[in-house]
This record gives C-alpha cells, structure tokens and sequence, in this order.
C-alpha cells in the first residue's frame, strides 16, 4: 500500500505491507537511503549486497511514479 502525503514539495510517504524480512534487516539499508536523491537512492540500492535491497527498491521506484 502506498500513500501520499505531502510534507514538503518534493516529499512522498510510501508504506510496505506484508515485506518478509525482519525490522533490524531493513532498517539497516533504510538508514543509509534516509535524505538522499531519488537518483542516489537508486543508485544505492542496486549496489549493495544485502537482500533487503531489492523490496525497498521496489517500494522507493513505486512510490516516485506515483508523484508523476
């Protein structure tokens, strides 16, 4: 599920529901994504090696197309 809600211009608020992996995991890549570009985001994820990569990747990619 993805919501948007507008805290500044440029910011999108997306939530992952019923991701598999346990909170320590994917907070451990969510803290080095946390403030960055979409296009730094992107390029972050796809580069490091943890597992927990790939869902948010799919979640930071679905919440930009929806602010088309």
């Amino acid at each position: 599920m993805i919501k948007r809600r507008k805290k500044k211009l440029d910011e999108v608020y997306a939530v992952g529901q019923y991701i598999c992996m346990s909170a320590h995991k994917a907070r451990r890549v969510i803290d080095q994504i946390r403030g960055r570009s979409y296009e730094e985001t992107l390029m972050i994820l796809e580069l490091m090696p943890y597992r927990a990569c790939y869902p948010i990747f799919k979640l930071v990619y679905s919440a930009a197309a929806l602010t088309i």
